[in-house]
């Protein structure tokens, strides 16, 4: 029989606050964290803003030696790794740490060192390429530094599905507690992805908003009718999963049972969605179904919802197949309207989002959305504008990704 497992801690950096108590007051608050880049000279991009994380100095978690040996997505991991570690009144010292694994991922991994190294490559030559070069760019170091920070050897894991890739990393760790190869999971997603050559590249696919470089308090609007791109995002959204054995015999605190989780592909586009949601739809459902749930028991969606045309328009025709006649009745809500898009972090930071949901039978609003697009038939109960009292016995979180990768989690209120 599978071991239950459950989330016990979080350790949470966004556009929006650092740590999970300023992190969930500005999500019921409906704070907009997206401002115009500062990390570099956008005067030329096409988009000009981000949400970018403030008030962060890595040397408050991490030697300042080994700062200067990380790349900023690693800085971030590490540091809301002990953050969540802290919140979870983990000791580890009195842990067995052969037990305790890390499955951090990212989308881009160290894409600020790729450039700042190619830099000196082309301008000074190869001999001035820095010797940490390729271990402070490579993807895998988020959840390689971590371990190393907190002197854990259970497994450890970097999945990359883009804007997945949060999701299928807490995804993952919950399959390895099940399976019972560890007895603790530091698991999540970490971008720092605000740099020239992203911003450009998104810019010239068109993916990026690109109206609102004067107005950016009002740049992302998932579901609405004036939505026009998503809006670059970073930070970090780790999780301490255990299984519930061992989170009752250390007598933690528990937001919530990790219960299911699904994963497909649409094997469509390399960036577009399948027409109609249609693969999303059924990775709902294989998350729904992991759960030993029904759809009718999901009280709440937190939506992938970018803020982009197709990703909107699927992800609600997803729901509709899925929920059939309750379409309506099940709120939905994108905290992407927030902290913007945060790419790999997404689904960490809003796998957070939702078990506080469930804790606090509150539901984070849809900010910016202030016109239906009804032509589309975007017509659910997006929590609009403001947060929602809901009760939430049971939740689940989208996150669909470049390549058709798609990955949902079920949370559900931890009862014996």
């Amino acid at each position: 029989m599978a071991n239950r497992v459950v989330l016990t801690g979080i350790g949470v950096l966004s556009p929006i606050g650092n740590g999970r108590e300023a992190f969930w007051e500005a999500l019921v608050a409906g704070k907009n964290g997206i401002e115009r880049i500062t990390r570099f000279d956008a005067s030329e991009c096409a988009s000009q803003i981000a949400g970018e994380v403030k008030e962060f100095n890595p040397e408050d978690f991490i030697d300042k030696k080994e700062v200067k040996r990380m790349d900023r997505y690693t800085q971030f991991a590490v540091a809301a790794s002990k953050m969540a570690v802290e919140d979870a009144g983990l000791d580890l010292a009195s842990e067995d740490r052969d037990r305790i694994g890390t499955y951090i991922g990212s989308g881009v991994g160290g894409i600020d060192t790729l450039h700042a190294q190619y830099k000196r490559l082309f301008d000074k030559g190869p001999h001035f390429v820095s010797p940490f070069f390729i271990p402070m760019m490579i993807g895998n170091m988020a959840a390689g530094q971590t371990a190393i920070a907190l002197d854990v050897h259970g497994p450890s894991c970097d999945i990359v599905t883009a804007c997945a890739t949060g999701t299928d990393c807490i995804g993952s760790a919950f399959r390895v507690l099940q399976y019972g190869e560890a007895d603790v999971m530091i698991a999540g997603g970490t971008e720092a992805g605000i740099s020239a050559a992203p911003v450009a590249g998104f810019s010239s696919m068109k993916a990026l908003c690109t109206d609102h470089n004067d107005d950016p308090a009002h740049a992302s609007r998932p579901f609405a009718k004036g939505r026009s791109g998503f809006v670059m995002g970073e930070g970090a959204g780790i999780v301490i999963l255990e299984t519930l054995e061992h989170a009752r015999k250390r007598g933690a605190h528990i937001y919530a049972e990790v219960v299911g989780y699904g994963r497909n592909s649409d094997a469509y586009h390399v960036t577009s969605p399948a027409p109609h949601g249609v693969y999303q739809a059924k990775c709902m459902e294989l998350a729904i179904a992991d759960a030993g749930l029904a759809p009718d028991d999901i009280d709440y969606v937190n939506a992938h919802g970018t803020s982009t045309h197709m990703n909107d328009l699927g992800e609600t025709e997803a729901c509709k197949t899925v929920f059939g006649a309750r379409a309506k009745d099940v709120p939905i809500s994108s905290v992407k309207s927030m902290t913007g898009h945060m790419l790999g972090a997404a689904g960490g930071v809003e796998c957070i989002a939702t078990a506080l949901s469930v804790e606090n039978d509150m539901l984070p609003p849809t900010i910016n959305y202030d016109e239906p697009d009804l032509e589309e038939g975007l017509d659910l109960d997006y929590v609009p504008n403001v947060s929602r009292k809901h009760t939430v016995q049971a939740a689940i979180s989208n996150n669909f990704g470049f390549g058709g990768h798609n990955a949902c989690i079920v949370l559900k209120k931890y009862a014996e």
